[in-house]
């Protein structure tokens, strides 16, 4: 797969080594997202959903200095000016965060600096966070008059639990990255000249290993903070059983056997 360029150049990605990458790239505005880069965001995650080659997929800010910022408040006057606009603004944008959310490969964010507001929802819909020192955290909707929906707040009690989700929300201020770490709302924090090669390891090994057993543990995990009438147990159990009936689970055994590494296919 070419490199893309989508979004009028906000949007970037392309593909390395079976790692698709992301790059919000709107550093002037310290990466904060348009409605127009939720539209380019959708758009590479379909393009790396159906190319087999992609294992894994790490979405990024450009410029060092923002993973995403927040929503783009410069649009907030045309697109989010009240309740009405606000459901059409829900609408559009949530064409990119449902298609997230339901992405069948793992997703790593890999953050350093500000990571805000809609940002740090892009980040806790990630599998994995990984972050660099020097990063910074919160949702400052108090400080903006406005409220963060459902989905939006499940996700960050599921990371942080309820006391640290009341604190989050209600001073609306910014946690340090060993705060953030400390917290659960990232798994790792790392020095900031180490990111880059930390997420590149963690990348590379799971491009190793087998696509139906991360795509099956993915998606037993997120049936766990489902509601239990949400919960598809039945498709649960058909993923388990198609690993154990793949050519990948045959090529696990005799290569552990062989004590080489396994090639995985995905079939």
């Amino acid at each position: 797969m070419l490199d893309m360029v989508l979004a009028e150049g906000k949007i970037l990605a392309h593909v390395k080594n079976g790692v698709g990458t992301i790059v919000f790239n709107q550093p002037e505005k310290r990466n904060a997202m348009s409605v127009i880069m939720w539209d380019g965001l959708a758009e590479a995650l379909d393009r790396f959903a159906a190319d087999d080659a992609v294992r894994c997929v790490v979405l990024e800010g450009a410029g060092g200095k923002a993973f995403v910022s927040g929503a783009d408040i410069s649009q907030f006057e045309k697109t989010r000016s009240d309740a009405e606009a606000q459901r059409e603004y829900g609408r559009r944008t949530g064409i990119g965060r449902q298609k997230l959310a339901d992405f069948q490969k793992p997703v790593i964010a890999k953050i350093q600096g500000f990571c805000m507001g809609g940002g740090l929802g892009i980040a806790m819909t990630c599998d994995i966070r990984i972050a660099g020192v020097g990063s910074e955290f919160g949702i400052p909707a108090a400080r903006l008059g406005i409220a963060y929906g459902y989905e939006t707040v499940k996700a960050l009690v599921a990371l942080v639990g309820p006391a640290h989700a009341h604190y989050i929300l209600m001073t609306g201020g910014r946690i340090s990255g060993e705060e953030a770490e400390r917290m659960g709302l990232i798994n790792k924090l790392h020095p900031a000249e180490e990111l880059d090669a930390v997420v590149e390891k963690l990348t590379a090994t799971m491009a190793r290993n087998a696509p139906l057993s991360l795509k099956a543990n993915k998606r037993a995990v997120l049936s766990v903070l489902q509601d239990r009438a949400d919960r598809d147990l039945a498709q649960i159990d058909a993923d388990t059983a198609a690993c154990f009936d793949s050519e990948d689970y045959r090529e696990g055994r005799t290569a552990f056997m062989a004590k080489r590494q396994p090639v995985f296919t995905g079939r």
